[in-house]
């Protein structure tokens, strides 16, 4: 068993190679192999939002507080809210990131394939 005790790990911001505004990333666990889960804490300021990326094994997200956004490519925006679980699959398309006026918070869990859990892609433009 091994506990990791909140806030032990530092935050840290959002690159702005693969995000856009501010957002803060808070890291919660890296599981040890086999295993190949991680997740982090990822707070999304007013209108910040990621890059499109995807997932090799896909991603979970689960809405913690705020109203935020999501869009999976040539799908609708969506509106997400917390309480909200959000799948995305294996190498879909996709970004999530805040609404234009509040604030959104979502832990992310994705799993590594040979060691990477993303592949990031180009900006998401305001027109989109």
């Amino acid at each position: 068993m091994n506990i990791q005790r909140g806030g032990s790990q530092p935050s840290r911001p959002g690159p702005a190679e693969y995000f856009s505004g501010a957002v803060r990333i808070d890291p919660l666990f890296d599981a040890p192999d086999p295993a190949r889960a991680v997740g982090a804490s990822v707070t999304f300021e007013p209108g910040a939002r990621t890059a499109w990326h995807t997932h090799p094994l896909g991603q979970t997200l689960i809405v913690t507080s705020g109203i935020g956004r999501a869009q999976r490519w040539d799908g609708p925006v969506e509106e997400i809210r917390p309480g909200d679980v959000v799948w995305f699959a294996p190498a879909e398309k996709h970004w999530h990131g805040a609404s234009p006026t509040t604030a959104m918070t979502h832990i992310a869990i994705q799993e590594k394939l040979n060691g990477k859990t993303v592949d990031w892609l180009e900006h998401v433009t305001d027109a989109q």
